[in-house]
């Protein structure tokens, strides 16, 4: 095969790529997460120096358990072994795990800790309950949430 076939065939996957969406799949550091990492994004931009990968537009990070929205993330890796040690989710924020829906401008997943942190007026909400605050963590592991400034509204089922 001569070599103008072989670019020619390496731009045409590389453009018929830039039509589809991208699609990156991650086995988490922890037993916190159960099962892959599995992100789709419009565009992903990789930098192996730096140990990051950006996924940009309508970005969606699913688990066995949990899905998380945004508008950009940013993965961060460790050298040796390639494990997610931490994601930076910005804008439009939605994760959903069973009937509980959290949403907020930005988050952190910290790896090591277990812990997302939802900041950016979060709220999480389940049934008709309601907690908003300046600071959500929650905690995975311990599947419960840490509140700050928190305020709380709940409806009362009348049927009782």
């Amino acid at each position: 095969m001569s070599k103008q076939c072989f670019f020619r065939i390496i731009l045409g996957a590389i453009l018929f790529a830039a039509l589809l969406p991208v699609s990156a799949q991650c086995e988490p550091s922890s037993g916190l997460i159960k099962g892959p990492i599995v992100i789709t994004s419009s565009t992903l931009s990789a930098d192996s120096g730096a140990n990051k990968a950006v996924f940009e537009g309508s970005v969606v990070a699913k688990t066995d358990e949990m899905t998380l929205y945004s508008d950009r993330m940013t993965v961060f890796y460790s050298e040796e072994d390639g494990d997610i040690e931490k994601i930076d989710a910005r804008g439009n924020i939605k994760l959903l795990k069973g009937q509980r829906v959290l949403t907020s401008r930005s988050a952190i997943y910290l790896a090591s800790e277990g812990k997302i942190t939802f900041t950016g007026e979060p709220m999480a909400v389940e049934g008709n309950n309601i907690i908003t605050g300046s600071e959500i963590v929650y905690l995975i592991d311990e599947d419960r949430s840490l509140v700050r400034n928190s305020k709380v509204y709940i409806q009362q089922d009348k049927g009782r």
